[in-house]
């Protein structure tokens, strides 16, 4: 599975790149906070959501720690997405906002 550290993904961010975030937690993780403009589709819901996402496009995962959005690249990897996994999560992010 593609890593991204929270640091390279808050480069790419403050860079102005376009990146497809989706951030894979649940509504009330969410409502304390997500990285700007981040999709959000919890993990319980992204097989059913797949018509939202286009693979063409490449999509960076985020969770809380690592470990849901792992999951989320491994369900979106098998259906022919090109996914990467942000290390560390929400948790290792706030350190990159400043």
């Amino acid at each position: 599975m593609k890593e991204i550290q929270p640091k390279e993904l808050a480069k790419k961010l403050k860079s102005g790149e376009d990146v497809n975030v989706i951030d894979v937690r649940e509504d009330d993780e969410v409502a304390q906070g997500k990285i700007p403009g981040a999709k959000h589709i919890p993990l319980g819901q992204v097989p059913d959501r797949l018509n939202e996402l286009d693979k063409n496009e490449h999509y960076y995962m985020v969770c809380r720690s690592g470990g849901r959005s792992g999951r989320a690249c491994e369900i979106l990897k098998s259906e022919g997405f090109d996914v990467t996994n942000m290390s560390g999560g929400m948790l290792a992010w706030e350190d990159e906002t400043e």
